[in-house]
């Protein structure tokens, strides 16, 4: 059986108020600590109601199931078997252990981490040992005492030579204790089990865990005649956790999960600590905020060297790594798997990347078009021209080199000019499944125009070429086009007119609808 207590030695350097702590471990009896994952499986599912926007790592609306393998060694009786390293938004309702031949009593998770501030709280009323450097001497001078007033009090603490308030010497000080507590350096998962005899097993730790996401990002590059394109896609994972998955089997679901579950408290990362003085200062003064160092997780560095690794949502994500690996689509269900092929980090506070699809020569068409309303010809004067749309589109199939399920995400549209590649337009796209047809955005186009007036459309081009041109119309339920001077088509239900203008020329449609009778 592994288990632990902790010596502590919390330092503070002068004025500047850099702390770190260090500790060591020792036996609690009670309590068994498993070892640290020999196997991991993140599987990541995206947020529901997220936008093609970007990934906020402070704001993850999706989560993941993350299964663990681990060796634990249990005595005989009842026992406290700790996970630490698990993720911090885990829902312990949803844990499931599995391989192991003893009784699970409780689960509990453990969401208060170590930091200077929460060992500050624990030591309130114990022994403490404090350490005071003079600078001009050197000498260093040992005073036994007890904290009276933990880190959001303002720190006090009481010696034979009386109470002081702490950074009221002006010396370098620091403070040693011996301190039992429950505190973690990593968000940790116990269970309370009981064995009739002492075992060492393989089990498997399951749970589903908030703050994770994943996005896909598409890049289209066009031909340059612009008949064709090559498209490439990478998918960014994002793990908001403090905690990171190394060399983890990693997949992706995308597709919408219901899901009916309350919120996970946070975190507790630790606070401020205050520093209030006297009587050099008065009451009127403004207690001093001591600052602390930051990190980019609570386990990337271990909190037994600097203790100042606390505050997770003010790191900065570190840069996002890359994978060349294309990912392998399987079905799930009504859902769709996409399957890393090789083992990747899904490390604490960061995005990844990993690529998703490389497909080239896609055969395209730019369809220029409008979305009006059938009665708004009839009911204004002659309108200003605005801009037709600009629409890139494909066949999601096989025969288009493409033939498989698209993710929903971000595309960045480029084409190639005299041997250079420039960034033409950005817009998202939507799930497309297999065999759909693709529409990418382009925007408005500066070459082909639209006037509405009371006879009409006209759609006016001023390209040296032709174009392919769809006037697509909104009518009210009930109501049909009962007349029209062009062929009139539907596509999704709507009536549709489809029109080749000619290059340098303009074209009105006009035609009349009724709506429902009565």
């Amino acid at each position: 059986m592994r288990s632990r207590c902790s010596t502590w030695l919390l330092l503070a350097s002068g004025l500047a108020g850099a702390w770190c702590a260090a500790t060591v471990r020792c036996a609690v009896p009670g309590e068994a600590l498993a070892d640290a994952p020999s196997d991991l499986s993140v599987t990541v599912y995206r947020a529901p109601n997220r936008s093609t926007g970007s990934i906020d790592l402070d704001r993850l609306e999706g989560f993941a199931l993350i299964s663990e393998t681990r060796v634990v060694h249990l005595p005989t009786g009842e026992s406290r078997l700790r996970f630490e390293g698990v993720a911090d938004g885990i829902e312990p309702a949803s844990a499931i252990l599995t391989g192991l031949p003893a009784g699970i009593i409780e689960k509990n998770r453990e969401g208060a981490l170590l930091s200077p501030s929460a060992l500050l709280a624990a030591a309130v009323g114990e022994p403490v040992l404090l350490l005071r450097t003079d600078r001009k001497t050197g000498h260093l001078e040992r005073l036994s005492g007890k904290i009276l007033s933990d880190a959001l009090g303002g720190v006090v603490f009481e010696t034979a030579e009386g109470v002081e308030a702490l950074r009221c010497s002006g010396l370098a000080e620091s403070l040693s204790f011996a301190s039992s507590t429950d505190l973690s350096a990593h968000a940790a998962l116990s269970v309370l089990v009981r064995s009739r005899e002492p075992v060492t097993k393989v089990v498997t730790l399951s749970y589903l865990a908030r703050g994770f996401d994943w996005a896909a990002d598409y890049v289209a590059t066009l031909s340059a005649d612009g008949t064709r394109m090559d498209l490439g896609a990478w998918v960014t994972l994002a793990n908001g956790n403090g905690s990171g998955f190394p060399a983890a089997r990693t997949q992706i679901v995308a597709g919408r999960v219901n899901r009916e579950s309350g919120e996970v408290e946070p975190i507790d990362a630790g606070g401020p600590i205050l520093a209030r003085c006297w009587p050099r200062g008065s009451t009127s003064d403004s207690p001093a905020l001591l600052q602390i160092d930051r990190a980019a997780s609570p386990g990337a560095r271990a909190r037994a060297t600097a203790m100042g690794q606390l505050a997770l949502r003010a790191a900065a994500p570190a840069e996002a790594m890359v994978s060349a690996q294309p990912v392998e689509q399987e079905q799930l269900g009504d859902l769709k798997l996409y399957r890393v092929p090789n083992r990747t980090t899904v490390a604490g506070r960061q995005t990844k990347q990993v690529r998703l699809l490389d497909r080239l020569a896609i055969p395209i068409a730019i369809v220029y078009g409008a979305d009006l309303s059938a009665d708004e010809p009839e009911a204004a004067a002659p309108s200003a021209p605005v801009p037709a749309s600009r629409l890139l589109r494909t066949k999601n199939s096989s025969a288009n080199h493409l033939g498989l399920p698209l993710p929903s995400g971000r595309v960045a549209v480029f084409a190639v000019r005299q041997s250079e590649t420039l960034l033409e337009q950005e817009s998202g796209m939507r799930d497309l499944a297999v065999d759909e047809e693709v529409e990418i955005n382009l925007g408005a186009s500066p070459d082909v125009w639209v006037t509405m007036m009371r006879e009409g459309v006209t759609i006016s081009n001023a390209r040296a070429t032709p174009i392919d041109f769809e006037l697509r119309l909104r009518l009210q339920e009930g109501a049909r086009i009962v007349r029209a001077d062009h062929p009139l088509a539907s596509k999704n239900g709507r009536p549709m007119f489809r029109l080749t203008i000619p290059p340098r020329a303009s074209t009105t449609v006009r035609y009349q609808w009724r709506p429902r009778p009565g």
